[in-house]
């Protein structure tokens, strides 16, 4: 017993050194956070091949020192992100979310008035925990006429309402082709997956250049 005690103290020391050896750029390294549906959850496409993997792979390429964390899944709506985002918030702090929903809402037809609402919450919570955001439009098949049309137009609405940019399709240069979707027509495929990326990538790097300049 005599000489435990300076063992454990040993001990004790040898942990406390190995915890601050640890970079603290693994902790304090700014997070991004995107909130989607099956076009950001990577549906249908080999694992690591979405364009949600390969902004995480531009990013390290760009030697830019950022988490990213993919909380989107297949099928979900406004609410359903609305439900999920507090949590998800608070567990990860993001310097910047990037909202991707709303396709779901409007192939069900959901009230044009509750898919805003839902948005425009969505935009406000993100921006309380003191994230930037950015916001992806998507648009509906022709055959929903007029509904298309208005609910196209809702992204730019909550857009200029709360102030945050918005990439005003999500899908252009692939939804309108073939070769780059699924059979099903809906979802992209794997060869749409750095499009996809392109088409967000000149409005986020701006709002990751300037979080990390303010968190300098």
């Amino acid at each position: 017993m005599t000489n435990a005690f300076p063992i454990l103290l040993s001990r004790l020391l040898v942990c406390c050194l190995i915890l601050w050896s640890i970079p603290a750029s693994a902790e304090s390294r700014p997070t991004l956070l995107v909130l989607g549906d099956s076009l950001s959850a990577g549906y249908g496409v080999p694992a690591g091949s979405g364009w949600v993997d390969l902004l995480r792979q531009r990013l390290r390429d760009k030697e830019r020192d950022w988490a990213v964390v993919n909380a989107s899944i297949t099928g979900d709506t406004t609410r359903g992100g609305l439900s999920r985002l507090p949590a998800a918030l608070a567990r990860h702090r993001p310097r910047v979310v990037i909202v991707e929903l709303g396709g779901n809402d409007g192939l069900r037809g959901f009230p044009l008035a509750q898919i805003r609402a839902n948005l425009r919450k969505l935009v406000q919570l993100s921006r309380q925990s003191g994230a930037r955001v950015l916001l992806l439009g998507v648009r509906l098949p022709p055959n929903y006429g007029e509904y298309a049309e208005r609910f196209h137009a809702l992204y730019r609405e909550v857009g200029e309402a709360e102030g945050v940019p918005v990439v005003d399709f999500f899908m252009e240069g692939v939804a309108e082709n073939r070769d780059l979707m699924q059979a099903d027509g809906i979802h992209p495929g794997t060869a749409a997956q750095p499009r996809l990326l392109d088409n967000v990538w000149p409005a986020l790097r701006p709002l990751l250049s300037d979080t990390a300049k303010a968190g300098d």
